[in-house]
């Protein structure tokens, strides 16, 4: 796993432990051809850094964050951007900004609140192998 926290890469922050959290990142990795995006968990010591930096909670969040330099983005807001920037089809995502944020909040926390229960939750944190192991962050 990576040491170096990249500066102006994209870094996907996640809970560790929650299968939909590793759902999530396992379905962006191979679709992130060209490798731009990094991976930490919210629970890891580069994950609680990055959110100090950026004035977010650490105790408080159970969401998809994503650090763009310095910008952070949050639940449904973080899934549009990375959306976004994986082009092709996904981009289809990006008019759902145009929604009250609240809105798409409401539905992100919903499925946030009973993740765990519906989707289960890990003993430990996602471990990466193979190339993908350098785009995770200690």
């Amino acid at each position: 796993m990576s040491e170096e926290i990249p500066d102006e890469e994209p870094i996907v922050l996640f809970d560790g432990v929650c299968n939909l959290c590793a759902g999530f990142v396992q379905f962006v990795v191979p679709r992130d051809t060209e490798g731009v995006f990094h991976f930490a968990s919210l629970q890891s010591d580069v994950g609680k850094r990055l959110l100090a930096e950026h004035g977010l909670a650490d105790d408080e969040l159970d969401s998809i964050v994503l650090i763009e330099g310095e910008d952070a983005y949050v639940k449904s807001s973080a899934v549009i951007r990375i959306a976004t920037i994986l082009g092709g089809v996904y981009t289809l995502a990006r008019p759902l900004r145009f929604l009250p944020r609240r809105l798409r909040d409401w539905g992100y926390d919903l499925v946030a609140a009973n993740r765990y229960r519906l989707f289960g939750k890990k003993d430990q944190c996602m471990m990466p192998t193979g190339n993908v192991q350098e785009r995770f962050l200690d």
